[in-house]
């Protein structure tokens, strides 16, 4: 299995792969699918803490508004922050996600997400958007 995830989102990521270094890998695509879904119902539940157990310690976290945190502690912290304000009546629904191994020791995943239930400055509600983010492992 991979180790915990480095997310990153928003980011563009370059990598000089083709498609013939990327191989198949039925037991670590479960397993990365397994974290997913883990993090999506932690998210889903407003557990900061759940959410971002799989976390690496040295992990990148950057909010959809350019909000930065660093390690899996603080990351928990700034998840926790916005379930407090903006995102404690949110959903997060996974529309799509593709993973792929430019090396046998990486995986980069594209996980498409709708969110709703965002609140406003103003307390009114957002409008269900979608997002991407891109995590490595």
């Amino acid at each position: 299995m991979f180790p915990a995830f480095r997310f990153v989102l928003f980011s563009v990521l370059a990598f000089g792969t083709t498609a013939a270094s990327v191989q198949t890998r039925p037991t670590d695509v479960q397993a990365i699918r397994g974290l997913l879904d883990g993090m999506t119902a932690a998210f889903n539940a407003h557990d900061a803490q759940a959410a971002t157990a799989m976390y690496a310690d040295d992990a990148d976290f950057v909010s959809i508004r350019g909000e930065r945190a660093h390690g899996r502690s603080q990351i928990g912290k700034r998840l926790a922050q916005i379930f407090a304000t903006r995102a404690g009546a949110t959903t997060l629904r996974t529309l799509d996600t593709s993973i792929r191994f430019p090396r046998s020791d990486v995986a980069i995943v594209h996980v498409q997400n709708e969110l709703s239930g965002l609140v406003a400055p103003d307390g009114s509600r957002l409008p269900a958007h979608q997002e991407l983010s891109v995590r490595v492992t």
